[in-house]
């Protein structure tokens, strides 16, 4: 029941406004309210105007430099007694009483140089008991040929090495010793030979 009041007193409230607010738009649209003019839009020339020049008057103004005269040559001078001396100075040359002997400048002598060094091979029955860098000191000779001969062990971090470092001399090659361009004999040649044992 009271739903129903609620219809009958809410549908002509409901048409009062909306009729009242259909009145006030229809007002609203014929009264004179007019929106301001737009402002002429403001117009930005950026180029520049060049003015047509005309190319035969300007031809017609346009002057050659005059260039200068070239200067006078220089007056030519025909007094003799105005040239220098060309006599020159005379002297005696020096004597060098001293017996120099200088050579040609090239000394074919040399020492005996390597050419083939071949690194050992680190024995296995070694390794067991060997540090991780391990140093023998070898000494031999090279021939007129080029070869080591008479090797030995000096001295050693480990005798194990010994063998290996004479078997890696053996097959090693040198420039033989030149004295007066003849090959001779490199006797008490010493180096060290290093083991080193690779992480691997």
């Amino acid at each position: 029941m009271g739903s129903f009041v609620r219809l009958i007193l809410g549908v002509p409230g409901a048409v009062i406004v909306t009729g009242g607010l259909f009145l006030f738009m229809a007002g609203m649209i014929r009264s004179d309210l007019r929106l301001e003019e737009e402002k002429s839009a403001v117009s930005i020339n950026i180029t520049q105007q060049l003015d047509d020049s005309d190319i035969n008057n300007a031809n017609r103004e346009f002057k050659r430099p005059t260039l200068d005269a070239p200067p006078p040559p220089p007056p030519a001078v025909n007094d003799p007694s105005n040239r220098p001396a060309l006599d020159g100075v005379s002297a005696q040359i020096p004597e060098i009483n001293a017996d120099l002997n200088i050579g040609s400048g090239f000394n074919p002598d040399r020492d005996a140089q390597p050419l083939v060094r071949i690194p050992p091979q680190y024995p296995e029955r070694c390794m067991s008991r060997a540090a991780a860098s391990e140093s023998v000191l070898v000494q031999f000779d090279v021939t007129p040929d080029g070869q080591t001969t008479n090797i030995e062990a000096v001295d050693s971090t480990n005798s194990c090495l010994n063998r290996a470092a004479i078997r890696s001399v053996e097959r090693w090659k040198y420039q033989p010793k030149i004295v007066d361009n003849t090959a001779e004999w490199r006797r008490g040649v010493q180096t060290v030979i290093t083991f080193e044992l690779s992480d691997g």
